[in-house]
């Protein structure tokens, strides 16, 4: 099975269960690091995510696992939480985070810049508005969009 297949089931497997408990699956990863795979959860909540929630949804995820058996080879399964800099995948997620400082990372070049940083104004489905501190209030092209992330300023 491919790690994108993979992704997508456990996605599907375990967000309902999770869901139920009160928790946002916001991303699932499966990827190698050395010579070791790590199949990584992420969830979220309002007020943040315990040491104790993480337990509970990794006993879950892992029951889902073994009912489902979708990885045939060793992998080490991590639950936490996206942290500070959480990636903004989905409209859901943007409408939550209007008016929050993002990184927009991008494919290539716009305006000058593959990396941009601003209020996060509004989005649709073909663009985001931010407003960049050098640029000012700009639209971004979506399909230019490789990532979005909640942004950590000091």
């Amino acid at each position: 099975m491919k790690r994108k297949d993979i992704v997508d089931l456990i996605h599907k497997i375990s967000e309902p269960t999770i869901s139920e408990f009160g928790f946002e699956l916001v991303d699932v990863e499966f990827v190698k690091e050395g010579s070791s795979y790590f199949l990584r959860v992420f969830i979220d909540k309002p007020g943040g995510i315990t040491i104790d929630d993480c337990q509970k949804v990794s006993q879950v995820v892992s029951e889902k696992l073994d009912e489902y058996d979708p990885i045939n080879i060793a992998y080490y399964l991590e639950v936490s939480s996206p942290g500070l800099d959480r990636p903004l995948k989905t409209d859901k997620d943007l409408n939550r985070n209007l008016g929050e400082d993002v990184e927009v990372s991008l494919y290539k070049n716009f305006q000058g810049k593959k990396k941009l940083v601003g209020e996060l104004l509004s989005f649709d489905g073909d663009f985001i508005k931010i407003i960049d501190s050098e640029l000012g209030e700009i639209e971004i092209p979506r399909k230019i969009i490789s990532k979005v992330n909640l942004a950590v300023i000091f």
